[in-house]
């Protein structure tokens, strides 16, 4: 490969590293280029992007990015998963592929912006509910006192609503 070829991959990855809202690494080893063309495929209809790179330009690449605590995990084969947008997804994704397949892929670790993740993080990433979920969630409950305190409002308001039907009910038959 020429050095110029190697400078515009290691340009590319490092706009991707600063780009993207999660990236996680995982080694690939025992996958057949079927299983692998398969997880890309379904990766990149969740809008994920998968990439394999040589380990020392990713290296490189995270260094430029300001990502100095990733070049530990670029040992043996490296395919990164890069998401954009909720960061549960890729995650999820890659946990699922991994569990359904019975490949030999493995989770090394990952990144978000401004953290570094263990395989453990990114297995309990794997586990939580979307983000749609989760701010439906909190919603619901905010609106839970709210919906106590227009009852308890209520109440009191029903019984004079009450009694003055029945005083009218009184003065009207009486």
């Amino acid at each position: 490969m020429s050095r110029e070829k190697k400078t515009q991959i290691i340009d590319s990855l490092e706009q991707v590293f600063s780009r993207c809202s999660i990236g996680i690494l995982t080694d690939y080893r025992g996958m057949s280029a079927t299983e692998m063309t398969d997880l890309r495929r379904r990766l990149r209809e969740l809008g994920i992007e998968c990439k394999v790179v040589k380990n020392t330009l990713a290296r490189l690449a995270a260094q430029k990015a300001g990502k100095e605590e990733l070049v530990n995990f670029f040992e043996g084969p490296v395919a990164i998963a890069f998401g954009y947008s909720d960061i549960a997804v890729p995650a999820k994704a890659l946990a699922d592929y991994i569990q359904t397949s019975k490949s030999g892929m493995s989770i090394k670790g990952g990144f978000l912006p401004n953290r570094l993740l263990t395989a453990q993080d990114v297995i309990t990433l794997s586990t939580l509910p979307s983000r749609e979920v989760l701010v439906v969630k909190v919603l619901a409950g905010l609106q839970r006192p709210i919906l106590a305190l227009v009852s308890y409002l209520n109440t009191p308001m029903r019984g004079i609503i009450g009694l003055l039907q029945a005083r009218i009910q009184q003065l009207e038959g009486g």
